[in-house]
């Protein structure tokens, strides 16, 4: 049961990968519980989905913001960064793009380009404004006056 707990943890970090081998472990072990070895094999096979579906390179902008997202709440921002720009390549007027891009910058320490993709963000969408008041992953900008001025400056 300790083996399928492990497996099923990297599986839900998203570590298909480390998964995929700790539930095939899990399956050829011989005597194990034979419920325990059904819920590994589903659980294989999901992660060998993934695995696949993660290997195609995403190609339009929504397929792109997703998985940049998902690098994002990984905390590879390095990648998160790449999938947005690769995105606004394709979609130059993504509001949600150019926020996550900041978001991603700001994470990564580039202020005044995280900056710039909040500017674009909240001229495109004006409404990403409340949202940006909270969100944790633009902490970095919070004591800067430009921030200060894109969030709670009126604008007519």
């Amino acid at each position: 049961m300790r083996a399928f707990e492990r497996a099923h943890k990297e599986f839900t970090r998203g570590r298909f990968s480390e998964a995929r081998m700790l539930f095939r472990a899990l399956i050829e072990q011989p005597g194990g519980a034979s419920e325990v070895t059904a819920r590994a094999r589903t659980y294989l096979a999901i992660a060998e989905s993934r695995l696949q579906t993660q290997g195609a390179p995403p190609r339009d902008a929504e397929a792109l913001y997703d998985r940049g997202v998902i690098e994002l709440n990984r905390g590879d921002y390095v990648a998160a960064q790449e999938m947005f720009e690769r995105a606004l390549k394709r979609d130059a007027e993504a509001a949600d793009v150019h926020y996550a891009l900041a978001a991603t910058r700001a994470r990564l320490g580039s202020i005044d380009l995280a900056l710039k993709s909040l500017e674009r963000a909240l001229n495109i969408k004006r409404a990403l404004r409340v949202r940006a008041q909270h969100d944790p992953d633009l902490a970095p900008l919070r004591n800067e006056p430009d921030y200060e001025r894109l969030i709670f400056a009126s604008r007519t």
